[in-house]
């Protein structure tokens, strides 16, 4: 599931949409299955992304990867170097960036204490991925 920040009101409705969706959507996947998703259908790994100085959600895929999401349509696989663990238990993320872009090898993911230097980014071709999704549904 994806993080967002939500208010009190996005609560209610966020609860609704997920219990609709829940006869179409597996309840449970393992972490190895949601990588191999995301890996599906990310490309080559690429060198920055622009970044607006928001995302609108993020979501763990292991210690060391996370995709970000920077758009409705937007979506970034980031894997970032050791010592930086376990992101999949951090409840909020910060990226670092340099004149309005990320840059791997020189901006970082920061989660709690740790700031995590990116190694990696490859872009997901996320409408893809959803279209996929719907299909199979």
């Amino acid at each position: 599931m994806r993080h967002q920040h939500l208010g009190l009101t996005g609560v209610a409705p966020a609860l609704a949409l997920l219990a609709a969706c829940a006869s179409g959507i597996p309840l449970h996947q393992s972490d190895q299955e949601v990588r191999d998703r995301y890996n599906a259908y990310a490309g080559e790994p690429i060198d920055r992304f622009s970044w607006l100085g928001r995302y609108d959600g993020w979501e763990p895929i292991g210690r060391y990867e996370l995709v970000v999401f920077t758009g409705v349509n937007d979506a970034y696989l980031l894997k970032v170097l050791p010592p930086c663990e376990d992101l999949q238990f951090a409840n909020r993320i910060g990226i670092s960036s340099t004149t309005g872009t990320v840059y791997s090898r020189l901006d970082s993911v920061i989660a709690g204490h740790w700031r995590c230097q990116i190694a990696e980014i490859r872009k997901i071709d996320y409408r893809s991925m959803r279209a996929d999704m719907r299909a199979q549904r």
